[in-house]
């Protein structure tokens, strides 16, 4: 008895099991597929800003922000608005176009000329489909609603301008484009500005041609559009804003050189 007091006291050891392999877990796992989902996405965003023209990257981000105002290419429906118009009553409401009634007719009025905007721009585009020549003409527009009334935008493309070196002699192209414009304004009685403006051009030139060339090329357009079958009594005001009001965050950038065709609501 007294050997067995002596004896080695036994020791158990339990031995605490950690899954998932402590730091070798599978943590890493989830942070490289995330990583690989962002690279994916960036590159698939590289790809598309050089495989689609402004007029597309326009319409997508049009289709991603609805305040935006219509444009052509915007997604959704069969035409530029997108199936549901942006000139229905509560949109209106909404954006302060004229969903309120007044004493000069209330929303009955504001749905009327909202409706003709409408029918003009569709006019416009309807065209499109017609031949490869005409879809290359309309490479140059976009258009948008304001308070003003419905802007058609005509500007300068990479491959294809307006306007003949730094003067107002017109190309085929805008001749083209003053018939296609002139049908569909027509289709409205109301009043039209034409607003011309253009890139910046260097500070280091002696003469700066930027507020006699916007305003020659917006008198241009005027008469070809007047020549296009326009009344001259509808033509509000003509205007040359220079280098004021660029399009794009490159002042310098072609996409400047633009004419705005403003179709006016009949309160302007």
């Amino acid at each position: 008895m007294a050997g067995q007091g002596n004896a080695q006291p036994v020791i158990i050891k339990r031995k605490k099991k950690v899954s998932g392999g402590g730091h070798h877990g599978g943590a890493w796992k989830v942070a490289y597929a995330d990583f690989v989902t962002a690279m994916m996405a960036f590159f698939l965003l590289m790809w598309l800003l050089n495989a689609t023209t402004e007029k597309q990257r326009k319409g997508l981000s049009d289709y991603f922000n609805p305040t935006i105002p219509i444009n052509r290419v915007s997604g959704g429906g069969e035409d530029s608005l997108g199936g549901e118009s942006m000139f229905t009553e509560e949109q209106s409401a909404q954006n302060g176009t004229g969903g309120i009634s007044d004493s000069r007719g209330g929303s009955g009025e504001a749905s009327a000329e909202a409706e003709i905007l409408k029918t003009v721009e569709k006019e416009l585009f309807a065209q499109g489909g017609e031949s490869r020549t005409m879809e290359q003409l309309l490479r140059h527009v976009v258009t948008r609603v304001t308070d003003e009334g419905l802007v058609i935008e005509l500007f300068d493309l990479d491959d294809a301008v307006l306007f003949q070196g730094q003067s107002a002699d017109p190309t085929p192209a805008t001749l083209a484009l003053a018939s296609v414009l002139a049908e569909a304004l027509n289709l409205a009685t109301n009043k039209i500005a034409v607003n011309g403006f253009v890139q910046t051009y260097p500070v280091t030139l002696a003469d700066n041609p930027s507020w006699e060339l916007s305003s020659d090329r917006a008198r241009a357009m005027r008469q070809l559009l007047e020549e296009a079958g326009i009344q001259a009594p509808r033509f509000q005001r003509i205007g040359g804003f220079a280098d004021r009001k660029p399009a794009v965050a490159d002042p310098a950038a072609k996409r400047n050189n633009r004419i705005e065709i403003v179709l006016l609501r009949r309160d302007r």
